[in-house]
């Protein structure tokens, strides 16, 4: 784990001597020297579902790793993935239904553009993945959903200029209503959002987004509170959560008491006095710290009171 000074020294911002300490999750297990992201947390914490991929990007699969005698267990390939780049896996509120963008075929013909798709569990295990209906997908791809506790539907799309943009879906008698950009404090030209978090109240929203100021250097983590339905100006999650590396795909622990996050946070973003030995550099990259994804957590108490307006 890089200490505070490190992070200061990458950034050149102030970490107070109390701020925690993001953690690793299941090192060995789920953060690897694979590339990992993601992170959703079953109901009953027991299970974790995430993505591993092929960098760069060339295939995502999604997994599922359970929690047993407190020690994260070797994953397994959940059993409608692994053919397709399926990704961004969230589980609604209740935990019965699991959220997910996949570049699988749609009305069985191929695209290579994402969609959103939805997958129920029951007492007998996984049903069959479905086209989320409504007005979440359009002719452009759409890459991240999550549902907050009344139904209502966020999620990043390219459907306006090629832009990947935040909108909101409400679910009214029903049905789910047209989509609505989330406007100016969210939204902005040479500005990419491509994960949106909904707290299940929809009191605040967490975003992951790249060309939004201000910035530690790559994809950075932010957040936006419902001020009486008007969405706030969104604020970084400040240098103990973003670095100068790619900070992404959050989500909240079903208990609301931790943030997890994915960080590529490692070899090129630790602070060093001296170069690299051959012999080091390979035994760095061949380690968990070598650069690619893996997934943290860290308390959510703070992320709020460092934040709120």
């Amino acid at each position: 784990m890089l200490s505070s000074a490190s992070v200061w020294a990458q950034t050149g911002a102030p970490i107070a001597a109390d701020a925690p300490k993001p953690e690793l999750i299941g090192e060995g297990t789920i953060s690897t020297v694979d590339d990992e992201f993601g992170g959703s947390l079953s109901p009953d914490g027991t299970s974790l579902y995430y993505d591993i991929t092929v960098p760069p990007h060339y295939l995502y699969v999604m997994c599922e790793s359970r929690l047993i005698n407190g020690r994260w267990q070797k994953p397994e390939v959940l059993p409608f993935s692994g053919l397709y780049r399926d990704s961004d896996p969230v589980l609604t509120p209740d935990g019965h239904t699991l959220l997910y963008a996949s570049d699988r075929p749609r009305n069985a013909a191929e695209s290579h553009n994402f969609y959103i798709w939805a997958v129920d569990r029951t007492a007998a295990g996984w049903g069959e993945p479905r086209l989320l209906g409504g007005a979440v997908n359009s002719d452009g791809s759409q890459v991240f959903a999550s549902m907050a506790r009344n139904g209502n539907l966020y999620f990043t799309s390219d459907r306006n200029q090629g832009r990947f943009d935040i909108y909101r879906s409400r679910l009214v008698d029903g049905k789910y209503e047209t989509a609505e950009d989330l406007g100016p404090n969210i939204n902005g030209e040479g500005i990419w959002s491509l994960e949106a978090l909904i707290a299940p109240d929809e009191s605040y929203l967490l975003i992951g987004s790249f060309g939004r100021q201000p910035s530690f250097g790559n994809s950075d983590l932010f957040i936006s509170y419902n001020q009486n339905g008007v969405w706030s100006k969104l604020k970084n999650l400040g240098p103990v959560i973003n670095t100068a590396a790619r900070e992404y795909s959050p989500r909240i622990s079903p208990d609301g008491k931790w943030l997890i996050f994915t960080s590529e946070r490692g070899m090129q973003t630790e602070h060093r006095d001296q170069t690299f030995t051959s012999e080091e550099f390979s035994s760095k990259a061949r380690s968990t710290f070598n650069g690619l994804g893996n997934i943290y957590r860290i308390p959510m108490d703070y992320v709020l009171r460092t934040t709120t307006p």
